[in-house]
């Protein structure tokens, strides 16, 4: 049971969940997405539950160094990825993951990025005013390991890896993130319509 002071900020997390899922990029059960609450904890949804109906009863407290407030409840293996993002970026505020048919598909494409440029929803990102701009993301391969994984990540994090707010694995999906839960939306909203724009030119390309 998700505390009361948290209430606010679990019912936003379940619509965002909900419409991610009505839009097909969680499919059965997959996904994960959280919320920083305060300085060393943050919301997440809890492993094995269908997004496209979460409640706040699906979501947990957990600290940054992975320990549940409830033992009782259980985290999305993926949660090492989560909060090594809290941890190496004082700013962010929200982690959403998705799993759509574009990013996965994409993400096999490509090799250690996936550029983007001459698309008006780069200013969806924070920071950009100009479809001019050229923007790489990173695609790093997928790996059951999430400990090291996450290792991954925190390197490149070090390495100012990150030009815009998120990540490709490898046939497996998009990590982003934001200040706050809305500005996370936003991100994650401009990465699958790019994503879903850089696929359909593939398959035209082709036809």
């Amino acid at each position: 049971m998700t505390p009361d002071r948290y209430a606010d900020d679990a019912r936003a997390l379940c619509r965002t969940c909900q419409s991610f899922g009505e839009r097909g990029w969680c499919r059965a059960t997959s996904g994960n997405f959280s919320v920083r609450v305060d300085e060393s904890s943050c919301l997440i949804t809890q492993s094995g539950k269908d997004k496209s109906q979460l409640t706040v009863d699906d979501l947990m407290i957990l600290d940054l160094d992975g320990h549940p407030a409830d033992p009782g409840c259980l985290p999305s293996a993926e949660t090492p990825v989560h909060t090594c993002l809290y941890r190496m970026g004082g700013a962010i505020g929200a982690v959403l993951h998705t799993h759509s048919i574009a990013s996965t598909l994409l993400s096999r494409k490509v090799g250690s990025q996936l550029k983007f440029s001459g698309f008006e929803m780069q200013k969806a990102f924070s920071g950009v005013t100009s479809h001019e701009t050229e923007l790489a993301i990173p695609v790093y391969d997928n790996n059951q390991d999430m400990e090291a994984l996450a290792g991954v990540i925190e390197k490149a994090w070090h390495e100012r890896a990150f030009a815009a707010p998120g990540f490709l694995i490898r046939g497996h999906g998009l990590y982003a993130w934001g200040k706050n839960l809305e500005e996370a939306k936003r991100h994650v909203e401009g990465f699958e319509f790019l994503f879903e724009c850089l696929w359909n030119e593939i398959l035209a390309r082709t036809s």
